[in-house]
């Protein structure tokens, strides 16, 4: 019997998604299931990250080769997993190693981690760069979100546009920004300064992802939280953006390489004194019900991407009418496949 197998699923968004990397239509997700269905994982990650579907899909044919057996403890799952793949091919395997220890177990995933039960909080909705006029509208119509991010940083000068058209359309909301490494650092003290009048509390990835002196000199100019996305992909950018001063990170599986890495680098972010975002690419929800385990050590939760989706084809987290993110009452991550 196979080892383990994928499958490439091509999401279809509701709604072209723009951000300052360009537009997209579609995403690439890979569905990873080890033999006998004994656990699930998923690969997923943005064309702008570098990373080939032909890296992932080899790297996991080599593990498929492998004798040695499972894991049945997750303390053995990171040597199994290695650090030698791309980050989401190796994010699938460390997922997919979890949920079969915890199907075999009988036990849901942040239970299987010891980790605290992930209470309900309230995840942003994005909102992708559009006209300003656009963006209000879509604002509008999100009745029941209590916290919207906007994308920013589309080099048109029309970002403060974007954002009063949202607080216009919605003064009751958390407005969250998100220049998706758009901003030179001048650009982002100035932009900030003044959308912090209209309300904006948080501000995620305003420069350049190597740029770590520069999101600290932003952070420091800046009223608000500066958390980083794109910059934090290993334990190291966590050391260089809290040395730096920047006040957060968000955590994403895929960039990361899993939940076992994942959880060592938000445990070291918060020695440093870091808030944590609980993030996801646009991504299934496999992915997005594991990083949902993890609520009970978040600050604040950007795990919209089921939304986003219109052919998801697994039922996992849910939402309830004030847009809070529950996980399912499931051993493992919880994902099942959506019936027909």
């Amino acid at each position: 019997m196979t080892r383990l197998t994928w499958e490439t699923i091509t999401l279809q968004l509701r709604n072209p998604f723009r951000i300052s990397h360009g537009t997209s239509e579609t995403r690439t997700a890979n569905w990873l299931r080890l033999a006998g269905d004994e656990g699930w994982g998923e690969g997923t990650i943005p064309p702008y990250y570098g990373v080939p579907t032909e890296a992932m899909t080899g790297w996991w044919a080599a593990v498929a080769r492998r004798a040695d057996p499972f894991p049945d403890d997750p303390a053995g799952i990171p040597a199994w997993v290695g650090t030698d793949g791309p980050a989401p091919a190796r994010a699938a395997l460390d997922l997919a190693l979890h949920d079969r220890i915890g199907r075999l177990t009988g036990r849901p995933l942040h239970d299987l981690l010891g980790l605290p039960a992930p209470r309900p909080l309230p995840t942003s909705f994005t909102l992708a760069i559009d006209e300003p006029e656009t963006m209000g509208h879509s604002a509008a119509v999100l009745t029941g979100c209590t916290v919207i991010k906007l994308k920013l940083g589309g080099g048109d000068g029309r970002d403060m546009e974007r954002v009063a058209a949202v607080r216009a359309a919605r003064p009751d909301v958390t407005l969250y920004v998100d220049a998706n490494a758009g901003w030179t650092p001048d650009e982002a003290i100035a932009e900030i300064d003044r959308m912090v009048a209209l309300g904006v509390a948080l501000v995620e990835q305003p420069v350049a992802k190597n740029d770590y002196e520069g999101m600290g000199r932003v952070q420091a100019a800046c009223a608000v939280p500066v958390v980083a996305d794109e910059s934090v992909q290993t334990m190291a950018d966590v050391e260089r953006l809290a040395a730096a001063g920047v006040g957060g990170i968000n955590l994403k599986l895929m960039k990361v390489g899993g939940l076992a890495p994942g959880l060592a680098m938000l445990r070291r972010a918060r020695e440093l004194g870091m808030g944590i975002m609980l993030g996801c690419m646009v991504e299934t929800s496999i992915g997005a019900t594991a990083m949902a385990h993890l609520m009970g050590l978040a600050d604040w939760l950007d795990l919209d991407a089921p939304w986003l989706i219109a052919n998801d084809p697994f039922d996992g987290l849910t939402y309830d009418d004030a847009e809070r993110v529950h996980v399912p009452a499931r051993p493992g991550i919880g994902a099942i496949r959506r019936k027909p």
